[in-house]
């Protein structure tokens, strides 16, 4: 039996949070239709896998395409009997490409590209659709942005519609009894979908999540983390200005709490002035470095 601790094995109050179908539902697919595959922790409750909440996800594809539940729910098993043990939670293949989603949103079709989303979320594990699809898809949009390949109006658009996306992921992160961690961007930075995407990645591996998001004031930050005393402080920010413009109050941060300069603008030079950390590699990867601790 896999232990409780493990942040792939989730009560069903978490697992329903993650794919929007209520608790009783659940059970209702689980009893009627054997679509989902519990084990029982030391204390009888039931607990479940990734594995499960691909089978909900994909069930939920199959009743929007118009399939009676019991026969979404025979699509859904048939699907998850025939997939290669290898893409079980752990998949490491790029599930698409970012240029759909970049076609969708310049034709501003947010139906189309909910449902790309859906799809994707459904056939792969969240961490491999943010890494592999959604973040470079950011990416892309942001230098088409810069050379003014799309309007403000496009990149207004696209963000907007991964915002709503990566909130519903999002939602009770900071729930739980894992150790708690604080992100935030520091004053005048407002790019903090990376962060949002780092956050959500950490809750799925044991983490409670306190989000202040972009342009947090530095004295505000300071408050909350004095209040809270997180087990770790993450601050994000696109350039290394950002940093510089706080770099006493980053000082005091560190002496609360342990601290991590995220993003392009965290340098070695600003952590260790800080008494920092730089959080390397792409924000899915830095939570999965990240192991819980108390």
């Amino acid at each position: 039996m896999e232990s409780p601790a493990d942040p792939s094995v989730l009560r069903i109050g978490e697992l329903s949070r993650r794919v929007g179908v209520s608790g009783h539902v659940w059970r209702a697919w689980e009893a009627r239709y054997g679509l989902l595959d519990p084990v029982r922790s030391p204390g009888g409750f039931r607990l479940y896998s990734e594995s499960d909440e691909r089978r909900v996800r994909r069930m939920k594809v199959h009743l929007a395409q118009g399939l009676s539940a019991a026969e979404a729910a025979r699509a859904a098993i048939a699907e998850a009997q025939t997939q290669p043990a290898s893409d079980a939670g752990t998949d490491t293949s790029a599930p698409a490409s970012a240029t759909d989603l970049v076609e969708l949103s310049n034709d501003f079709d947010e139906p189309a590209a909910q449902a790309a989303l859906d799809r994707l979320l459904s056939e792969f594990s969240v961490a491999t659709t943010l890494r592999d699809v959604v973040l470079p898809y950011l990416h892309t949009l942001g230098e088409r942005w810069t050379r003014g390949d799309v309007t403000i109006a496009q990149e207004h658009f696209a963000s907007n519609v991964i915002r709503g996306r990566l909130a519903g992921l999002a939602r009770g992160w900071g729930s739980g009894h894992g150790p708690t961690a604080i992100l935030a961007c520091p004053p005048e930075e407002l790019h903090d979908l990376a962060l949002m995407i780092f956050g959500i990645v950490l809750n799925r591996h044991g983490w409670r999540i306190q989000y202040l998001g972009a342009d947090t004031p530095a004295d505000e930050l300071l408050h909350s983390v004095d209040r809270s005393r997180p087990d770790l402080v993450v601050v994000a920010a696109t350039t290394t200005d950002r940093f510089d413009a706080i770099r006493s109050e980053l000082a005091e941060l560190a002496k609360v709490a342990p601290l991590a300069l995220a993003r392009a603008g965290a340098t070695t030079l600003v952590a260790d002035d800080a008494g920092a950390r730089v959080l390397t590699g792409d924000p899915v990867t830095a939570a999965q470095n990240e192991s819980p601790r108390r």
